[in-house]
């Protein structure tokens, strides 16, 4: 068996490239250039006159003096006066009965003294009305049965420029209230300080219903004082 071996044409031509050639003559370069600027170097030093700053730029130095100067003197605040011991507790000996004996509560044995009726109050205008007694606190008071309808009324009239202005205020006024919690006459007592308030609460005023007063479970005539208060939320 033979074997025959075929040479390509150009096969054994090797280009040379611009970069291989910069290799092959880098280290030649290198070496000349630095010989040179050793001998350019050396020639400056030896044979060139040598340079000197016009003028003295010298540092200067200044010797300070260091004086010892005295402590500052520092006062020292007296102590403090010692804390009182707080005082030691007494443990006494008491004797308390065992059966202690408390005094029945009922209206027999503690009977109550009748209280007169109140003096009858007279109304603004001259006129007298005999039925209706001042309000005291043995009495109970009367209760405002539509609260819900008073409170939408001091919003539908509450002055709106005073709203507007963040401003509220309280009128106080006095209510005849008979057996049967109908609001007999109204009047204004204190006054707010502003009129466009008094003139809303008397318009507040017609729509507030009441439950009777009552003393010893009994409806009485009194003439009782509300506030009529505008707030602005």
């Amino acid at each position: 068996m033979s074997t025959t071996t075929m040479t390509l044409p150009g096969a054994g031509i090797v280009s040379e490239t611009a970069n291989d050639r910069f290799k092959r003559g880098f280290s030649s370069w290198f070496w000349g250039s630095t010989f040179v600027a050793t001998l350019f170097h050396f020639a400056a030093f030896a044979y060139w006159p040598e340079f000197k700053a016009k003028g003295d730029y010298g540092v200067k130095t200044v010797d300070f003096v260091v004086m010892d100067a005295p402590p500052p003197e520092v006062k020292i605040p007296s102590a403090p006066p010692a804390i009182q011991r707080p005082a030691t507790p007494v443990i006494t000996t008491a004797d308390i009965p065992q059966e202690i004996t408390i005094a029945p509560t009922t209206f027999e044995a503690n009977p109550v003294d009748q209280v007169a009726p109140p003096a009858p109050v007279a109304a603004s205008g001259g006129d007298v009305t005999s039925d209706f007694v001042a309000f005291t606190p043995s009495m109970i008071r009367p209760e405002i049965k539509n609260r819900d309808e008073v409170q939408r009324a001091l919003e539908r009239y509450y002055p709106p420029h005073l709203r507007d202005a963040g401003i509220g205020g309280t009128v106080h006024v006095n209510f005849w209230i008979d057996e049967t919690g109908r609001v007999v006459k109204y009047e204004i007592t204190q006054s707010s300080g502003y009129e466009a308030f008094d003139q809303a609460a008397g318009r507040v005023a017609d729509l507030m219903r009441f439950s009777p007063a009552m003393n010893r479970n009994q409806p009485v005539r009194v003439v009782v004082t509300f506030p009529i208060t505008f707030r602005v939320n």
